[in-house]
């Protein structure tokens, strides 16, 4: 029994030597008078201390005092306890442990602050900072449905429809009224309907049903199927930093690494340099802590102190990732390398493009070669030597129109950038801004991310610029607030908003429009001819001739998406897939229409020589002049081309479109729609940094055609770093003054000649020499 195990125990320690015992702060003696009573105390406290020796400090007494320790630690799994009289207790361990708890730790290894090792992970979620749950928006979109008007979404798939069928049944038999809509039900009715009862007349619910598929993930379409409900939702275990509690249990200057991690470049800069380390432990660190600072001042120096640490590397912009890279090798000290950088200012303000251009030129000066792909004015303005292509676009372009040091390119008579950076060819300023229509859009009270609870005013009818340096808040405040609040205000989607307190005006908008640079489509038989429809009118053509009427042909046999006039073997794509099983499948030229993607018969039929294979292969600019006598066809097409999309070709798969032209495609879209009806006045058109991609002359069609569209009696918000269009708007939200934590507040606002005069905005003090 208990006593008699205790008894054991103190018999024990005798046995190996140990005498004095300390019980609550007490020392006493084991004697065979004591043992019974030290028991019971044993058995009241719960614990006891074995004293090993008592000793006062000299010199002479170290070899005495260390062997104690030993044995303490040998005894005790490696910890002990001194008492110094007058000084209290004080705990030793010889591992990591903490003092207040008694909890102890290995001894720390750098994956264990990786979440991407299995020794740093967080067990729960993985490292992955987030678990995936059915989210009961995703499950049932709309609330105002009934469970019998097919208010869960899942249950309405033909492949469902037993389950709904048998859960109606059920929930009938239960009272429940299965014609009400699911925001009427009461918290006991959603209950039912999500966990089901085993009670009398059981009721198998909503998770039940996800339990019953779970059971099937062997099957592909069933795996599919499930990730359409499911959403990320912070994991409880780690909140989210993806680290172990014990990664999480080391502190450095009072900071966690997952705290580290999500301060902004900037900030982490600044807690390297003022961490508060002793002489012995800056010499400890001394090379891994120059090493950190050196990396964070390189990131700092392109531009990127806006960012956070943990900031997903998918979320980052292709000039972000640009300047990454280049501040990697800006600390690997190269010499002799060529360096290829593809539009490193996309995203970048002007004030940190001069600094971008002076960090390439110190890699050109240490023995580097730099070649660049830019449109940007500065960055031109500091290369030492400029290589023109052209002299157009597509079909028309491909030549080297000039290639001279900067000097000698400036003065040169053909080449399109140098008459812009020369002043022969500019983008004027608007000699009037517009008023708009008086009225206004206000949010109030946005505080998502940095915002610092900002009322912004965008009056409507006008074509307003959100600017501001990289980090400030500007597509927070546009994309995430802004389009989701109207995005839900009128049912177009229902995105998580970014927070605020109230917006107005809505009532004066007929819809919103946000133009990004997402791909039209997501497989190649996408194109801009079937996006703006241009290619239903081809089609009409074709069918209209006497040839393909004496075949009965319609215009649907015209087209590579329908069984009729297109190729069966590659089903109208042109490509046959060539599955590889342990490798990538390939894509091979179909052999039966050599990629022409139409039947003989089809292609028979021809327009001006051209059959529809020859027509999808043109250019928007060569097909201009084909279609001329076509009204329904050359409006189209000259959309197109005044969007800097002429050099496209009408049947290029969606899937190679770079995202600026995916967004001008989509503005074509738009003027399209304009065109061919009367439209509803008072949309809101959204872009986030539509000139990405775009040339001087091609901003300039770029401006035209928006204009096009607030003439029309709509509103076009833009988010924009280049100072040519700025400089064209109507209205300036300056966001700033700087990234990330110094960022998030209104700076200045009104017509661009207000922002000069505002000494806090750097987009002001850059826009002087353009007004």
């Amino acid at each position: 029994n208990a006593d008699q195990d205790l008894a054991a125990l103190i018999q024990d320690l005798v046995r190996r030597g140990f005498f004095r015992l300390r019980v609550r702060d007490e020392i006493v003696v084991v004697t065979a008078e004591t043992a019974s009573e030290i028991a019971r105390l044993l058995k009241v406290c719960g614990e006891l201390e074995v004293v090993l020796d008592r000793l006062v400090l000299r010199e002479d007494d170290r070899a005495r005092l260390v062997d104690t320790l030993e044995t303490a630690f040998r005894e005790s799994g490696g910890r002990c306890i001194v008492e110094i009289i007058g000084a209290g207790n004080h705990q030793y361990s010889q591992a990591y442990s903490c003092q207040s708890c008694g909890r102890t730790f290995e001894t720390p290894k750098p994956a264990l602050f990786s979440f991407n090792h299995p020794l740093g992970a967080c067990p729960a979620c993985k490292g992955f900072g987030n678990i995936l749950h059915y989210d009961e928006d995703l499950i049932i979109p709309d609330q105002t449905k009934s469970l019998a008007g097919g208010a869960v979404e899942p249950w309405t798939k033909p492949s469902a429809d037993w389950w709904q069928k048998k859960m109606l049944l059920a929930f009938k038999r239960r009272g429940f009224d299965v014609t009400r809509s699911y925001n009427q039900l009461s918290q006991a009715e959603r209950t039912l309907l999500w966990e089901g009862d085993t009670g009398k007349g059981p009721v198998e619910g909503i998770k039940a049903f996800f339990e019953y598929l779970e059971g099937k993930r062997y099957k592909l379409h069933v795996r599919v199927m499930l990730s359409r409900y499911r959403s990320p939702v912070s994991c409880d275990t780690c909140k989210g930093t993806r680290l172990r509690p014990e990664a999480l249990a080391v502190r450095v200057g009072s900071r966690t690494i997952a705290e580290v991690a999500d301060l902004t470049i900037a900030a982490a800069a600044e807690w390297a340099r003022s961490l508060p380390l002793s002489a012995f432990e800056r010499e400890v660190a001394k090379d891994i802590h120059a090493m950190l600072t050196a990396k964070l001042d390189f990131l700092l120096r392109v531009g990127l102190g806006y960012l956070t640490l943990s900031r997903q590397t998918r979320t980052l912009s292709g000039g972000e990732a640009q300047r990454i890279s280049l501040a990697t090798q800006l600390g690997a000290q190269l010499t002799g390398t060529l360096y290829v950088l593809d539009e490193p200012t996309i995203g970048l303000h002007a004030r940190d493009t001069a600094t971008l251009a002076g960090i390439l030129s110190d890699l050109a000066k240490a023995g580097n070669t730099v070649i660049m792909v830019e449109h940007d004015r500065t960055m031109i303005e500091s290369a030492h030597f400029v290589v023109e292509m052209g002299p157009a676009a597509g079909e028309k372009g491909g030549e080297v129109v000039c290639a001279a040091r900067y000097p000698e390119f400036l003065v040169h008579p053909t080449a399109l950038t140098a008459r812009y950076l020369s002043g022969q060819e500019t983008i004027p300023v608007p000699r009037l801004r517009r008023k708009g229509t008086g009225r206004a859009l206000v949010l109030v009270g946005a505080t998502e991310h940095n915002l610092k609870n900002i009322t912004v005013k965008i009056p409507l009818g006008t074509f307003t610029c959100v600017t501001g340096v990289s980090g400030s808040g500007k597509s927070t405040l546009v994309e995430e607030t802004v389009y989701r609040a109207l995005a839900r205000a009128f049912r177009v989607e229902n995105l998580p908003m970014g927070r605020f307190e109230a917006i107005g005006g809505v009532e004066h908008l007929h819809g919103v429009r946000l133009i990004d640079q997402e791909p039209i489509g997501r497989t190649p038989r996408s194109n801009p001819a079937t996006y703006i429809k241009v290619f239903d009118d081809i089609r009409r053509v074709f069918a209209a001739f006497p040839e393909a009427r004496r075949t009965g042909l319609t215009p649907g046999d015209f087209s590579f998406n329908t069984v009729g006039g297109r190729c069966e073997a590659c089903q109208g794509s042109g490509l046959q897939k060539m599955e590889m099983y342990f490798f990538e499948d390939i894509y091979a030229t179909c052999d039966v229409c050599e990629g022409r993607r139409f039947q003989p018969k089809i292609l028979a039929v021809r327009h001006r020589d051209k059959s529809i294979h020859d027509v999808l292969n043109m250019t928007v600019a060569e097909a201009q002049s084909v279609f001329a006598n076509t009204t329904s066809i050359s409006v189209k097409l000259r959309l197109l081309a005044s969007v800097g999309l002429g050099y496209l070709r009408l049947g290029q798969p969606a899937t190679t479109l770079s995202g600026g032209e995916a967004q001008r495609l989509k503005i074509a879209g738009e003027l399209v729609g304009l065109t061919a009806s009367r439209a509803a006045r008072g949309l809101l058109y959204i872009l986030d940094e539509p000139t990405t991609g775009l040339h001087m002359d091609d901003i300039k069609k770029l401006l035209t055609v928006l204009s096009r569209l607030v003439d029309a009696g709509h509103t076009v918000l833009v988010v924009e770093h280049n100072l040519d269009v700025i400089k064209t708007a109507d209205w300036v939200i300056d966001l700033g003054p700087e990234g990330g934590d110094l960022g998030g507040e209104v700076v200045a606002t009104g017509p661009p000649e207000a922002l000069v005069t505002e000494r806090a905005s750097h987009t002001g003090q850059a826009l002087q020499k353009y007004l």
